[in-house]
Order: structure tokens, then C-alpha cells, then sequence
């Protein structure tokens, strides 16, 4: 089911890379593209992800420390792929340039943006078991450390997140804490989840985690659900009426 949703919320029209809208944020102009490429190996998607995220460096610079993140996540996304088809000249090339990517991004960032920071941290969590193993704790950690941040910005209100933001914030705090071996903290970020999102597929998912703590190491929490009213289309869609 989950799988059926992700896809179903990638069968959207990809961005042009003309004529930006200047009232859509960067992550909405190009998450989709790129979560395509990575979601569903659609390379086309992602090539058009990476130019969309060139163009707007120039057009927004403010935006320069989430735009690093987005093409980290590219890059990140293309050393995984290489490691699989064991192309490991080619995996070495793409993991440096995404960690130097996710790097400048710490350079850039305006702390009162933790769009670089989530993008990073969400794209480590989400590939780090994909990894060679070598280089999976490294990568374990780098999210655990990012998740935390943003629990430090976002915690205190975290009830009223949007459903997304809510599930992935608390699914990545557990996981990372899991992965790291901050077995404690997972499992006090599970009862938040069951707590916090009734019905979802993030309370389904922690549930599955409690009742059998053998399959926490080799299953994912995040990336259960998508962005709503954050889609493309939607925001399209609501700025034309």
C-alpha cells in the first residue's frame, strides 16, 4: 500500500525549468523530479531535478544551503546505484561529491532554515543502508546528529505539524536512534509515533517495530506517506484560484 501511494504521488507532470514560480518554495519545485529518480530509479526525473536545482542556485541564492542538500541527495542517490551495479570507481566519485555537497551545506545554511538540514539528514537516513557497509555508520550518525536538531527546533510543537512532517520528523528520530544504538530513544520515539499518528501507516509501522524488534535493523520508518497539500500540483492548483 505504502509503495502504491509513493508512486502514485510521483505520476505528476515533471517541472519544466522554465518560468518559476517565485511564490512555490524550492522543495516543492523540485522534490518531485528528484524523488522520482531515487523513489523509482527514473534517471530522466532525476537529470531534470539536478538542471531544475542548477538554475534555481541562480535564481534564488538565498535558497543556496537547501539546494546543496537536494543535489547531495542526487549525488548520494547516484552512489548507491553505482555500488549496486558494482561500479565502485563511480560510487567513489559520487559519495565524495555528496559528502562534500552536504558539507557546504552547513556552510550556507541560515540557522533560522532547517530546509538543507532536513533534506541532508532525511537523504543520509533514507540511502544509508544501501551503503556499502563501511560506510554505513558514518552515515547512521550524520542523521542521527540532523534529526536531533530539528527535534530541538520543531519538538515542542510537534503535535501540530502537518501530518507528513509530523511522521517523518518522529519516524527518523527513531530510526536513526536505532541505527545508531540509542535503543532508549527509539523506543521512546515509537510510543510518540503511536501516540501522535493514529490510523497512519507511521502508527502501523512502529507497532510492527514494538511487537518484533528483530526486524527494526532491516526495515525503514520513513517515507510512509507523502506531501499533501505540499504536492506540486496541489500548490499549483491553490495559487490560480
Amino acid at each position: 500500500m505504502v509503495k502504491s501511494i509513493l508512486v502514485l504521488c510521483l505520476l505528476l507532470t515533471p517541472v519544466s525549468g522554465q518560468n518559476f514560480d517565485k511564490r512555490l518554495s524550492i522543495h516543492t519545485l523540485v522534490r518531485e523530479d528528484i524523488f522520482a529518480g531515487i523513489l523509482t530509479n527514473d534517471l530522466d526525473r532525476l537529470a531534470q531535478g539536478e538542471k531544475n536545482v542548477d538554475l534555481l542556485l541562480s535564481e534564488r541564492p538565498g535558497a543556496k544551503a537547501s539546494l546543496l542538500a537536494w543535489k547531495g541527495s542526487i549525488a548520494l542517490y547516484r552512489a548507491v546505484a553505482a555500488h549496486e551495479a558494482k561500479r565502485e570507481g563511480e560510487f567513489d566519485m559520487q559519495y565524495r561529491r555528496a559528502l562534500e555537497l552536504f558539507s557546504d551545506v552547513k556552510g550556507a545554511a541560515d540557522p533560522r532554515d532547517l530546509g538543507g538540514l532536513i533534506v541532508s539528514g532525511a537523504t543520509m537516513l533514507l540511502l544509508a543502508d544501501r551503503l556499502p557497509e563501511r560506510h554505513r555508520a558514518a552515515s547512521y550518525a550524520t542523521a542521527y546528529e540532523a534529526y536531533n536538531i530539528m527535534w530541538k527546533a520543531q519538538g515542542a510543537a510537534v503535535d501540530k505539524l502537518p501530518l507528513h512532517m509530523r511522521g517523518e520528523l518522529l519516524a527518523g528520530l527513531a530510526q536513526s536512534a536505532q541505527r545508531t544504538g540509542h535503543a532508549d530513544e527509539s523506543t521512546l520515539y515509537l510510543d510518540r509515533m503511536i501516540a501522535l499518528l493514529p490510523g497512519t501507516p507511521y502508527e502501523s509501522r512502529a507497532k510492527a517495530w514494538k511487537a518484533r524488534p528483530e526486524i527494526a535493523g532491516r526495515t525503514a520508518l520513513s517515507c510512509q506517506t507523502c506531501h499533501e497539500e505540499g504536492r506540486l500540483a496541489a500548490r499549483t492548483a491553490a495559487l490560480a484560484k
